[in-house]
């Protein structure tokens, strides 16, 4: 017994030395404690095969009085005299107060010779020191002991009772609802308490101190007649049988703590297997989908058709937006899943959890990396695949119409080309004949360009891999076989025309003139025509400004040009006034030329006719271009705040996580509150994807407004909210460690601070020897010889079972907390494991049902089926496999 427990027990045996020694000779209070005592006596004598029956006889030899000490105290005392003498008598009985005195009891008027002698008065007094420090020092209830302690355990237990108030111990017990009370507290099946009646107190007495006897092998120590006929019935008494209920109903109260802490240990067990299965099923699953879905974007079979290519974009962004997201959750709750169940398993000493092959978080992190890999190459395909089709469709309309126009103006050239009329052609036909050709070959030079052109687009559709190539191609040779057809038969006639050249002198300089004019001017406005019916494809306000610029440039030249044909009309005009005027047959046609003022005039009129129509389509593609211009910059405003307030929230959530501001509480709170926060920036993200989507079926393709694109905004957000979670439950890990270990905020924050302190780079992780360096400003000491080098192996394998060489702040507090924790898990069990078994080595299945509910008991004896030793009672464990059962063999 400590200095604390003797001054406390001296202090409250003085005054009960003290006592009135008149009170005690009172016969009813006498009464009460010769039987109160005598039947305590007998309840620890019985033990040793012996009983009193006179309390002041029977003690008088010293012999049963050492017995009585030895069977409470559970000790030896000195050999007694067996001597019938009175010296033997006065020995055994002072050996037997020696005892009593070595236990820190001050005996204050007790004598040997007196116990002898029979006093009564003495030995109920040396009877009750005993009774006070064998049965009643010891109780503790709430930092009050003995008395006030053994009081207080009766009003907690008896609270809940009407008409029951303990305030002492002597008239609160004399209607007998107190005693019914504690034995129904305990054993409800034993008293119907709603029976019970205040003003009889007689059967509330007699029913406590039967049930009392039969069922809870409590002796008889009172009487109900002597207490209800006295009007303050002994106190001693009354506490002597009271802590007879407190050590009865105690040890049932410990097999209870002891069945209640077994019962968390299988909720844990049965909590973390439940999570290993549901980490291994969602792996699997995602693992699944990323398999299925990385061929369908490593596919890159092109279509032929523009509609196709747009479907196929169409279907790349429902994933995106309808099956991607819901799987970024699943990956991120996946994570969060697999860090709470090692916390726990931490927390409650066992191994880490070990994902079976291809499913750890690492695998799925390379997996969704691949599938991103090829989510970018597959859109950066599409997008390419979509300006190769447009490109084609635009180049193929343009040959088309080149082609058109050239077989147009080539129709019937072949067979001019052949005619044979100068033979027959007198002198000023034959010069006009070859005044025709010489025009022709002009207009025939100037449609090489756009042979050229018909050939160089041909060319660039067949490196395009254009489908439908081989028609292009086929077409494309017809017309360069045709052409070099013309450019023979031309050669051809030139040499025929020349020959008769010396024998045709007159020629009409005027239709020469004309036809020198016209031929040039009609194959202006040819290029015209086909100029401004050439189709245009622009990506930018600045093409197609340039584009509004080159047309205006041209209309400016629509003057000169009227002036040209009004000039080549009045040669024509001239013509047909010197026929008239000199009736020379001409036969109505001018020989060096096919142009008539008529072709002339309708093709000048289809010029003016299309100038206009050029004007719409421009105006059309500005007032596109200048909405596709609003929409760059509208993203661009909208990328330029998102992406920087992104960045600014990742850096906020950094400082939080490693500052020290505040309890952890406090942490979690206000990362809460920046999740909230983002949560709620969300809808600012939906409006940026419709206008990306915009921009997309805009077919807009760059951007100098912002440096963002949608996938960096995109990325951005999905780390965001992946960091974000993942801080937050990281906070929450810390919380449990805290709880668990009982760590202290002080602690908290020291390791907080060396934490970060060595923490250079703010990644929230150290490596190797930061760790190290940090263990030993904390005060370990790890040299740097090989036992040091030992010992640090072992932390690491503690701190980072998985081997990625870095530790987190949460493997740090996790192995801070293990080192400084107070508890040992296999002192508990064994100590639970001895309550259950009793006074046996081992515990039986039907204790187990008997103890556990019935769940957990069933999940209890299948775990501990398989550890049943050889030598095993039939249907019990001993405690190593007990502990091995519930633990594994690798904790205890």
């Amino acid at each position: 017994m400590d200095h604390y427990d003797s001054q406390q027990t001296n202090d409250y045996m003085q005054p009960e030395e003290d006592w009135d020694r008149d009170l005690l000779l009172d016969p009813a209070w006498e009464k009460q404690q010769r039987k109160t005592f005598t039947a305590w006596c007998n309840s620890h004598l019985r033990k040793a095969g012996t009983q009193i029956e006179n309390i002041e006889e029977d003690f008088r030899d010293g012999l049963k009085l050492m017995l009585l000490l030895e069977v409470i105290s559970g000790e030896r005392l000195a050999k007694p005299e067996r001597g019938k003498m009175r010296v033997h008598k006065i020995s055994n009985v002072n050996k037997a107060l020696d005892f009593i005195a070595s236990k820190g009891v001050k005996l204050v008027s007790i004598g040997a010779e007196e116990i002898v002698d029979g006093n009564v008065k003495m030995t109920l007094g040396m009877i009750w020191t005993i009774i006070l420090r064998f049965a009643i020092q010891d109780i503790s209830v709430e930092e009050t002991s003995a008395k006030e302690g053994l009081l207080l355990w009766c009003q907690r237990k008896t609270a809940p009772y009407k008409n029951v108030n303990i305030q002492n111990f002597h008239i609160s017990w004399k209607d007998g609802l107190g005693f019914c009370a504690l034995i129904h507290r305990h054993r409800p099946e034993l008293i119907d308490y709603g029976k019970l009646r205040k003003d009889d107190p007689l059967t509330n007495l007699n029913t406590a101190f039967d049930v009392a006897e039969k069922f809870l092998d409590i002796p008889k120590m009172l009487d109900a007649e002597d207490i209800v006929g006295t009007a303050r019935p002994d106190e001693k008494a009354i506490m002597t049988y009271v802590s007879s209920f407190y050590h009865a109903f105690s040890g049932a109260q410990k097999a209870e703590t002891a069945a209640n802490r077994i019962c968390k240990v299988l909720a844990v067990n049965q909590e973390n297997e439940q999570l290993m299965e549901d980490y291994e099923k969602l792996a699997s699953d995602l693992l699944e989908w990323i398999r299925r879905t990385i061929p369908w974007l490593e596919n890159r079979v092109p279509e032929n058709t523009m509609h196709a290519m747009q479907q196929k974009l169409e279907d790349f962004r429902d994933y995106r937006r309808l099956h991607k997201p819901p799987k970024v959750q699943e990956k991120c709750q996946l994570e969060i899943n697999f860090n709470t169940l090692q916390t726990k398993l931490r927390l409650s000493n066992r191994p880490a959890f070990m994902p079976s092959e291809g499913r750890m978080v690492s695998d799925i992190n390379n997996a969704w990396g691949c599938l991103e890999q090829a989510e970018k190459g597959y859109e950066e395909w599409l997008l390419n695949e979509i300006r190769r089709l447009e490109r084609l469709d635009h180049l193929a309309e343009k040959f088309r119409q080149k082609a058109s126009i050239h077989e147009a103006w080539t129709d019937g050239k072949e067979a001019m080309l052949r005619q044979k009329d100068y033979e027959t052609a007198t002198l000023s036909e034959i010069k006009a004949l070859l005044k025709k050709h010489e025009a022709f070959e002009s207009d025939l030079a100037a449609h090489q360009d756009r042979v050229e052109q018909i050939a160089a687009i041909a060319q660039e559709l067949n490196e395009l891999d254009y489908y439908d190539s081989p028609s292009v191609n086929a077409r494309c040779q017809k017309i360069c076989d045709q052409w070099d057809n013309l450019g023979a038969l031309t050669q051809k006639r030139r040499e025929a025309l020349e020959r008769t050249e010396k024998l045709l002198e007159t020629i009409d300089q005027l239709y020469l003139e004309y036809a020198k004019r016209a031929a040039p001017f009609n194959n202006w406005m040819e290029g015209a025509m086909e100029d401004l019916q050439d189709t245009f494809i622009v990506h930018t306000i600045e093409e197609i400004q340039g584009l509004t610029t080159a047309h205006e440039q041209f209309k400016a030249t629509l003057p000169d040009a009227d002036k040209e044909r009004l000039a080549i009309l009045g040669i024509h005009n001239e013509v047909s006034k010197i026929v008239q005027t000199y009736h020379v047959n001409m036969a109505g046609t001018n020989p060096y030329t096919t142009i008539t003022p008529q072709e002339i005039n309708g093709k000048w009129d289809h010029v003016r006719q299309l100038v206009p129509r050029r004007d719409q389509a421009l105006t059309e593609e500005h007032a596109r271009q200048q909405h596709n211009e609003r929409l760059r910059k509208q993203f661009g405003a909208q990328a330029n705040v998102i992406g920087p307030w992104i960045q600014t929230k990742m850096e906020e959530i950094g400082r939080i996580s490693i500052e020290m501001h505040g309890t952890l509480e406090d942490q979690l709170s206000h990362l809460r509150q920046y999740e909230k926060s983002i949560v709620n920036y969300k809808p600012k993200i939906d409006l940026l994807e419709c206008d990306h989507q915009l921009i997309q079926e805009a077919l807009i393709f760059d951007n100098k407004h912002t440096n963002y694109t949608m996938e960096h905004i995109r990325v951005g957000w999905e780390q965001l909210l992946t960091t974000i979670a993942r801080t937050i439950n990281e906070v929450e890990n810390q919380i449990l460690t805290r709880d668990a270990k009982g760590i202290s905020q002080e602690q908290m924050n020291e390791f907080r601070a060396s934490f970060n302190h060595f923490d250079r780079d703010h990644s929230g992780t150290l490596g190797p020897e930061e760790f190290k360096a940090c263990l030993i400003s904390l005060g370990y000491d790890i040299g740097n010889d090989p036992q040091g080098e030992a010992e640090f192996a072992r932390i690491m394998s503690i701190v980072d079972p998985n081997r990625l060489g870095v530790v987190t702040f949460q493997a740090f507090i996790d192995f801070m907390s293990r080192e400084t924790a107070d508890t040992d898990t296999a002192d508990q069990v064994m100590a639970s494991f001895k309550i259950l078994a009793g006074d046996k080595n081992y515990i039986t299945v039907d204790e187990l049902r008997r103890e556990l509910p019935p769940d957990q008991a069933e999940y209890c004896i299948a775990r501990m089926a398989p550890y049943a030793g050889p030598d095993s009672v039939p249907g019990a464990l001993d405690y190593m496999s007990f502990s091995t059962a519930l633990y594994g063999e690798s904790d205890l």
